[in-house]
């Protein structure tokens, strides 16, 4: 985590406005709310905008199977040093059928022992649009012979997405939720 504190805070149910409350809604219905999205209560016409788009690429939508496309949150999240974003999607990719060695292997990048070449090519492609917001030629042509276009467009939306919500986790200073431990090679 690169802050110890939040920079904006998560805001309180008991001072929502309705816009906030209206927002909120969905997910109190489906449970609790975590920090991310109290801290992004802060900025509801915003919350807004980031909640169609961020609903898009962890739907069935987005036509990467739900392991995939798990693999490329993870990886960027790992790469951004984003512990919130990683330590949220752990579980998400567990159940969707990543190994505990997997996750672990993630953190190592695509020539950590195990990986098939389309996992590979998911992992390359994420380090390459993280370091050159690009994807070079060989791992293009890698990912093309395992994902169709649109799969190989939603790698691309996927990085993106988490991408930025990495860097608002980071710099907003969003704290972990109850009971959630930090990676120690994400501290600091």
């Amino acid at each position: 985590m690169h802050l110890k504190s939040p920079r904006f805070e998560p805001v309180a149910q008991d001072q929502w406005t309705p816009e906030q409350a209206e927002l909120a809604a969905p997910m109190l219905k489906r449970g609790k709310m975590l920090n991310i999205f109290r801290t992004l209560l802060n900025h509801p016409a915003a919350m807004r905008g980031f909640m169609g788009w961020g609903s898009y690429v962890l739907s069935k939508k987005n036509t990467l199977p739900a392991r995939e496309r798990e693999i490329v949150v993870l990886r960027t999240g790992f790469l951004c040093r984003s512990g919130y974003e990683w330590t949220q999607h752990v579980p998400i990719g567990q159940r969707a059928g990543l190994t505990d060695a997997e996750i672990v292997a993630i953190k190592q990048g695509a020539d950590a022992p195990g990986w098939s070449a389309a996992d590979a090519a998911l992992i390359r492609a994420s380090d390459e649009l993280h370091t050159r917001q690009f994807i070079g030629e060989a791992t293009w042509k890698a990912l093309t012979a395992h994902f169709s276009p649109k799969q190989c467009m939603d790698v691309v939306f996927t990085a993106g997405q988490y991408t930025q919500v990495s860097m608002l986790l980071n710099t907003f200073g969003v704290q972990l939720d109850e009971g959630q431990t930090l990676d120690p090679q994400l501290k600091g």
